[in-house]
C-alpha cells in the first residue's frame, strides 16, 4: 500500500508524495523517519552516468520504495528538484544514520508527474565512486613486503645466515649446498653494505664510496614535526639504505625494490590521467610501512599526502586482510578493487577473487627468477589492471549503462541490469616460480608483520631451533587454490575434479532454471590475444549473471558458473519477493491503473 508523505529539501515543504515500498509485509517498512523525508542535499553531478547506474553498481538492487508526487496539483518546488536531478544526473539524498536514501529522478508513462526510485548506500560511498565511474577509474590495493619490496635489517639478516648456515651442516647434496653457499654469500653482502650505512652514514659501492642524501619527508595533514631522513639510493642495485627512525640508527633498513616497479608505476600516473586509486594494505608496522611507500611513490603521485593517512592501511599480523577494512571510510566498493598480493591466503574469502597473485619476490633465493621470463612479474601485473579495467568499464557500457537508459519509473526490480564486477575479469595465477623439485624450499625473505614491529622497536628476534614450518615459503607441491573450488577442496587445472565439476555446476544451474521456467545459456568465446583464453558467459532469462575465463572451456566455465550461483541467490530472492507481490496485488482491490503501473511490487 502507499503511504502520503510531506517532503522537504531542508526546512523548504516541496509537496507531497505517494510512497510504495518494494517488499511486502514489515519487511517493507519505509526507510523515512517522523514518517516524512528531509532532503539534506544533492549528490554531486555526473557528467555520464546517470544516478541509478552508479547505485547498481555500488549497492546491487537496493531500492527500497518508490515514490510519486500527487497528481493534482503537482508542487512547483517539487517539479524543480525533479527536473534538477534528472537533468544533471544527480540525486537527493536524505541521510539516516549510517546510510544515505538516494532518491533517483525516473521517466515515467505518466507525464508531468515528478517520480523517484530510492535507493540505500553507505554513507559516502556514492561521493566517491561517482567521479572513479566518470573517469573510468578503478582501485588497485598493493601488498608491500615480498610482493613489491624485500626489506631486511641487521637482525633479519643474521637470522637467515644462520638460519641456511644449520641447513647446509645437514645437507649432503653438493647442488644444494652450491646454492645455499650462493645466498648466504648475497646476504653477506648486502649486511655489510648495510652495517656500513648504520655506522658511517655512507656504502662502498663497486669500489666508489656512495654518502647518504638528507630526504625531508613530507607531513602528512595535521602533522607539524618536520622529519628528514639520511637516505642512499642504489639504483644499479635496485636497493635503497633508510632509517625508519632517523634518530636510532639500529633502525636502519636494507631495502630491494622489484624490478619493473616503475612500469607499473608509470602505467598508473601515464599522461596524468588516474587509471586506478591506489591503496597499500600490510601487515607491516604503520612507521614502517609509510617509509617504504614514500621509496616507492616518492613524489606522491600514486597517493596524495592528504589522502596516505587513509590509503595505508595496516593490518594486525595474523588477521586476514579486507577490502571492506581497507574502504571502511567509504572510499571505493570492494567490487570495483584489485588486489595485489605474494598470498591469497592472508585475504578474506569473499575478496580472494579479486587478488592478482604474484609470486614472491626472492631476490636472494633466486636472484635471476625475475627475469627468467619474457615479461617481468610486475609488467604482467600492469597488463592484467589495463584488462581489468577494460573488461569492467566495457560490461558497464554496453550493458548496464544501456540498458539503464531504457527503464522507467513502471519497470521492476528485476528489470534492472547485472553490474559488473572486477573479480569477473581476473584469471588466478600459480603464485610460485617453477622451481626445481631437487631444491629446497626457500627462507622467506626480508621482514613481515610483527617481525617488522619487534626488529624496528629493537626486540631481539628468536631464531632457534624451534621454527616451524610455517616460517617456511611454500613447495612446489603447495599450490594456491584456483577459482572454481566447492567447499575447502582445491580444483585443479589438470584431471582431477576439475572434469566433474562442470557438469556438476551445469546442472545445478539448469536444475534451478528449469524450476523457475527460465532458460538458462552458456555461451563461449575464445580471444583473439596471442595466449589462447576462453571466456564463458551464463545467462539466466537472457540476462547475464556471471563469466569467466580460463585457459580452457573447462576452467572458464568453472569460473562462470560459480559467479553466477553467487549472484543467483540475490537474483531469486528478488525474484521471489516480485512474484509475492504480484499475488498479494491480484488479491486486493487496486486500480486497474495502479496495477498496470506496477507501484506495489
Amino acid at each position: 500500500r502507499a503511504a502520503s508523505m510531506r517532503m522537504f529539501h531542508g526546512d523548504v515543504f516541496l509537496g507531497e508524495a505517494d510512497v510504495f515500498p518494494i517488499k511486502p509485509g514489515p519487511e517493507g517498512a519505509l526507510p523515512f523517519p517522523s514518517n516524512e523525508i528531509r532532503i539534506s542535499h544533492l549528490s554531486p553531478a555526473s557528467e555520464r552516468c546517470p544516478p541509478l547506474a552508479i547505485l547498481q553498481t555500488i549497492a546491487p538492487f537496493s531500492v527500497r520504495c518508490k515514490l510519486q508526487a500527487k497528481p493534482l496539483p503537482p508542487h512547483p518546488s517539487l517539479h524543480r528538484l525533479y527536473l534538477t536531478c534528472f537533468n544533471e544526473y544527480k540525486s537527493a539524498v536524505v541521510v539516516v544514520g549510517d546510510e544515505e536514501l538516494h532518491l533517483v529522478a525516473m521517466p515515467s508513462k505518466v507525464e508531468k508527474v515528478p517520480c523517484f526510485w530510492c535507493c540505500s548506500v553507505r554513507v559516502g560511498l556514492y561521493a566517491a565512486s561517482v567521479g572513479m565511474l566518470n573517469l573510468r577509474c578503478l582501485a588497485i590495493v598493493f601488498d608491500l613486503d615480498e610482493t613489491l619490496i624485500v626489506a631486511n635489517t641487521m637482525r633479519s639478516f643474521e637470522s637467515r645466515i644462520e638460519m641456511l648456515s644449520r641447513r647446509m651442516d645437514i645437507e649432503d647434496d653438493p647442488v644444494r649446498v652450491a646454492g645455499m653457499s650462493a645466498e648466504i654469500k648475497r646476504y653477506i653482502e648486502d649486511r655489510e653494505l648495510l652495517k656500513e650505512f648504520i655506522d658511517t652514514d655512507t656504502v662502498t659501492d663497486n669500489g666508489r664510496i656512495v654518502g647518504t642524501q638528507k630526504e625531508e619527508v613530507q607531513p602528512m595533514p595535521g602533522v607539524q614535526e618536520r622529519l628528514v631522513r639520511p637516505v642512499i639510493r642504489l639504483p644499479e642495485r635496485n636497493a635503497i639504505l633508510t632509517r625508519i627512525n632517523p634518530e636510532i640508527r639500529d633502525t636502519s633498513v636494507f631495502v630491494k625494490l622489484r624490478p619493473a616497479w616503475e612500469d607499473l608505476r608509470s602505467y598508473l600516473t601515464a599522461k596524468g590521467r588516474k587509471r586506478f586509486e591506489v591503496y597499500v594494505c600490510t601487515m607491516a608496522e604503520r612507521d614502517y610501512a609509510l617509509e617504504i611507500w614514500r621509496l616507492l611513490d616518492p613524489e606522491a603521485n600514486l597517493i596524495s599526502l592528504n589522502n596516505l593517512s587513509d590509503r595505508v592501511v595496516c593490518v594486525k599480523a595474523g588477521s586476514k586482510k579486507s577490502l571492506q577494512h581497507v574502504f571502511r571510510d567509504g572510499g571505493c566498493h570492494p567490487k570495483m578493487a584489485m588486489v595485489i598480493d605474494d598470498r591469497l591466503q592472508v585475504w578474506d574469502e569473499k575478496d580472494q577473487h579479486r587478488v592478482h597473485v604474484v609470486p614472491a619476490y626472492a631476490p636472494y633465493y633466486a636472484p635471476q627468477a625475475e627475469m627468467a621470463n619474457a615479461v617481468p612479474v610486475l609488467c604482467v601485473a600492469r597488463n592484467v589492471a589495463c584488462n581489468v579495467r577494460g573488461g569492467f568499464f566495457r560490461e558497464f557500457d554496453e550493458n548496464l549503462l544501456k540498458k539503464v537508459f531504457e527503464l522507467l519509473h513502471e519497470n521492476e526490480l528485476l528489470d534492472l541490469p547485472y553490474a559488473p564486477d572486477v573479480g569477473d575479469y581476473l584469471v588466478c595465477e600459480d603464485p610460485n616460480f617453477p622451481q626445481s623439485n631437487k631444491d629446497p624450499a626457500p627462507i622467506p625473505e626480508g621482514m613481515s608483520g610483527a617481525e617488522v614491529e619487534k626488529r624496528l622497536n629493537g626486540r631481539a628476534y628468536q631464531a632457534d631451533q624451534k621454527q616451524t614450518s610455517s616460517s617456511i615459503r611454500p613447495s612446489d607441491d603447495a599450490r594456491v587454490p584456483i577459482r572454481g573450488t566447492v567447499g575447502s577442496s582445491n580444483v585443479q587445472p589438470n584431471g582431477g575434479s576439475m572434469a566433474i565439476v562442470p557438469s556438476l555446476f551445469v546442472t545445478v544451474l539448469q536444475e534451478i532454471g528449469r524450476l523457475c521456467n527460465s532458460k538458462v545459456e552458456f555461451r563461449s568465446t575464445v580471444s583473439t590475444s596471442k595466449i589462447t583464453q576462453f571466456s564463458v558467459e551464463v545467462l539466466f532469462s537472457n540476462e547475464k549473471i556471471g563469466n569467466g575465463i580460463g585457459k580452457t572451456r573447462d576452467e572458464a566455465q568453472v569460473q562462470a558458473a560459480e559467479k553466477a550461483l553467487q549472484n543467483l541467490q540475490r537474483y531469486l530472492v528478488h525474484m521471489h519477493i516480485s512474484l509475492s507481490s504480484r499475488v498479494q496485488t491480484k488479491r486486493t482491490n487496486c486500480t486497474p491503473m495502479q496495477h498496470n503501473k506496477k507501484l506495489v511490487m
